[in-house]
């Protein structure tokens, strides 16, 4: 494929409302492997209520794994005790727990500031400090290197995290199908992924995002040679809008596609998943391993609280784009709302499995894949790359 560099861009303004002294937010994905190119952010304010604070910083001490498991029973079964009592109040202060996101608050993380907002952290006795990450490639070093309890990140980092050397498990699937799509405008005139011979295409540099469209282009009979590539970081949409570029490839389903569907602009949005690229797990959440083995509980007790986010954020589209708003800094409120309606479906888990499930087959066909394409130097099991020891039960009644 020919790869042209893009100069940066400026964020699209539109995503964003008009907040004096708060940081931009973006919602694009950035690379987190050391292999993808390193991309500094901004310092982000902290929001209100204090549900985000700054990444980086190390976690207060969390004592043995004995005591830390007591006291979570004893904080949950004192809580019980006050509810069935009372009928209602809040928990007292729990265990620090530091949960580091992907990205800035989005709709991704729902059912995070859905649980935040209605106590059910507090309630399995764990104080959560969610953090938004200084550099993108800190979440998994930091689970790695014990500086947070739990980050959000994909499948294919965790992958390719473990393949270098980092002894990191993802613990619950968050998104359990790929968001990554390409996605074109109906003017360019990309019906099936063969309509990429000769077109540009924008990128935001990402290389097993580019071993992705490799794989899709030889599968539809195109030459990657006959497609220029250009990387242009995370403004993927101002290319496509203005015509510059006939397609981007790498944006979200639910983000970019549905800003440029609020435009009006009818867009193609079609996943990887669907263009023969073996499905995975967008968004999961990753533990060290020896964390896992040591010290499983206050991750049970958070995944337990996340599930009843997660599904209390369902039922209530428009409480969780309250939430959601509250936490992030500059969200536009409708975008934002729209966003939420597109990802809440995707958040819950298929069929009858319980919550944050994650099919090890597939985890094996993705990894199989990513060998074959040339992105990891050796084949992992996975096995020895995911645990659903930790997740709650399923629920027989959602």
């Amino acid at each position: 494929m020919g790869r042209r560099q893009g100069g940066p861009r400026a964020p699209d303004a539109r995503r964003q409302r008009a907040a004096r002294g708060r940081a931009p937010v973006r919602r694009d994905r950035l690379a987190v492997g050391d292999r993808d190119r390193a991309v500094r952010l901004p310092e982000p304010d902290r929001a209100p209520d204090r549900l985000v604070g700054r990444g980086g910083g190390s976690r207060r001490a969390r004592g043995s794994p004995v005591k830390r498991t007591t006291a979570i029973a004893l904080a949950t079964l004192a809580t019980a005790i006050a509810l069935a009592a009372c009928g209602g109040g809040e928990a007292d202060d729990g265990e620090p727990f530091s949960l580091t996101l992907d990205f800035y608050v989005n709709p991704d993380h729902a059912g995070v500031f859905t649980a935040l907002e209605r106590g059910y952290f507090d309630e399995v006795g764990l104080d959560v400090n969610p953090q938004v990450p200084s550099d993108p490639a800190a979440p998994i070093k930091q689970v790695a290197a014990g500086r947070t309890d739990l980050a959000i990140s994909y499948e294919p980092e965790v992958i390719l995290a473990r393949d270098q050397g980092l002894d990191v498990v993802a613990v619950a699937a968050l998104v359990n199908g790929p968001l990554t799509s390409l996605i074109s405008l109906p003017e360019a005139g990309i019906e099936t992924a063969a309509d990429l011979a000769g077109k540009t295409v924008v990128t935001a540099g990402i290389p097993y995002q580019a071993a992705y469209l490799e794989t899709i282009l030889r599968r539809a009979g195109v030459d990657p040679e006959s497609v220029d590539l250009v990387d242009v970081g995370f403004n993927l949409m101002p290319p496509v809008i203005s015509g510059r570029a006939d397609a981007m490839f790498g944006g979200f389903l639910n983000v970019e596609g549905v800003d440029l569907a609020e435009r009006g602009l009818d867009p193609r949005v079609v996943p990887v998943d669907r263009l023969g690229i073996p499905t995975y797990d967008e968004l999961v959440l990753v533990a060290d391993r020896e964390r896992v083995e040591s010290d499983p509980e206050p991750i049970r007790a958070f995944l337990a609280a996340l599930e009843r986010g997660t599904y209390a954020a369902a039922r209530n589209p428009q409480a969780t784009t309250d939430a959601v708003l509250a936490a992030g800094n500059g969200l536009d409120p409708g975008l934002t709302g729209a966003e939420i309606d597109k990802t809440l479906p995707r958040l819950l888990p298929p069929g009858d499995r319980p919550y944050g499930w994650m099919d090890t087959g597939r985890w094996q066909r993705f990894a199989d894949y990513l060998y074959e394409a040339g992105q990891i130097a050796s084949r992992p099991a996975a096995a020895e790359l995911l645990t659903n020891d930790l997740l709650p039960p399923a629920r027989g009644d959602e």
